[in-house]
């Protein structure tokens, strides 16, 4: 079930999906993404995480066979006022640890009995959990969780779920019948302390544009609002059409390392709104118009983040803000 939500994590959802046509089927975040995906000539089993909010998106799931998780007790109440045209697969969604969303686990039995009296639901449940802790493999919470499952599920008849990508990666535990990669197939490591390479991932995406100044700055000058970079000696500082409009981190510090027409070198200044200031010192023979990577095979979008104090998660998505769902 690969994880295409957020516009495939900035990638474009279609894009994504026939990039993915191999895998067996689809999650996304909400019943409207899935709806857009239809939309587009997708035909794989979608399914909807957050699950149904009302009757016009229960009846919407029937009529477009959109699978959806159930992961509280009014999402089951809605199933039972609601008699769409045709049954749904439902996701039953427990709470093993995470304590965002899921149903108590003790009760998996009770849930699953009510929901397989419903005609609006179908008779193959498929019963998931979600992993608060996969990214970091020494914590025992993930094992808990594992354990926390197979105890509320035992002796249930359906499906299971339990990997994402840290799961996938780390956990051959939680390896069940399905598994939800998100992230690692978009070439970023789920966990923060390897690097993607290691986990024979490679990126998808490449944030880049233009160099489209250089001037020879003298030492003491400083670069950029607040004047936060100050020229250590006289030197070549680039201006690159890359800014916080396109997804790079505002708050990636001085020093963050960009490529520069396969060199690497480093921020000098405060990123703004679409561009960028690099100290150039160390670049063959810049000029203007050479290519500036902001993220990609190098640097990676993970070194990006650690450097701007967040997650390649964020970055990724919010690169893609700008893109339809082609990736365009």
């Amino acid at each position: 079930m690969a994880v295409i939500k957020a516009n495939a994590y900035g990638h474009g959802a279609l894009t994504a999906a026939s990039a993915l046509s191999a895998a067996d089927g689809f999650a996304v975040a909400n019943i409207a993404e899935a709806a857009c995906l239809r939309d587009g000539g997708v035909s794989h089993p979608l399914l909807a995480l957050q699950g149904c909010r009302d009757a016009a998106e229960v009846e919407l799931a029937a009529a477009q066979d959109i699978w959806i998780a159930v992961q509280r007790p009014d999402q089951i109440e809605l199933l039972e006022q609601v008699g769409p045209a045709r049954p749904l697969r439902v996701w039953l969604k427990l709470n093993t640890g995470m304590n965002r969303l899921g149903l108590p686990a003790e009760d998996a039995a009770l849930w699953q009995e009510r929901l397989l009296r419903l005609p609006a639901v179908r008779e193959d449940i498929v019963l998931m959990t979600h992993l608060a802790c996969g990214d970091d493999r020494e914590n025992p919470a993930t094992q808990r969780q594992i354990i926390a499952f197979d105890h509320a599920v035992a002796g249930l008849a359906g499906e299971q779920s339990i990997a994402n990508s840290a799961g996938v990666l780390a956990f051959p535990g939680a390896h069940r019948d399905w598994v939800r990669p998100g992230i690692m197939l978009y070439g970023s490591s789920p966990f923060p302390d390897t690097h993607p390479e290691h986990e024979g991932l490679v990126p998808a995406m490449t944030v880049s544009g233009p160099l489209i100044a250089i001037d020879e700055r003298r030492r003491g000058e400083a670069i950029g609002y607040g004047g936060t970079w100050v020229c250590q000696e006289d030197m070549p500082i680039g201006v690159a059409a890359i800014g916080y409009a396109d997804g790079y981190p505002r708050h990636a510090p001085s020093g963050t390392p960009v490529l520069v027409n396969g060199r690497r070198a480093r921020l000098a200044g405060r990123v703004s709104m679409d561009m960028i200031t690099i100290d150039l010192r160390g670049v063959a023979r810049p000029r203007i118009g050479d290519e500036v990577v902001g993220w990609g095979a190098d640097p990676g979008v993970d070194e990006v983040a650690r450097a701007a104090g967040t997650i390649g998660y964020e970055l990724l998505c919010n690169a893609g803000r700008c893109l339809d769902m082609t990736g365009r």
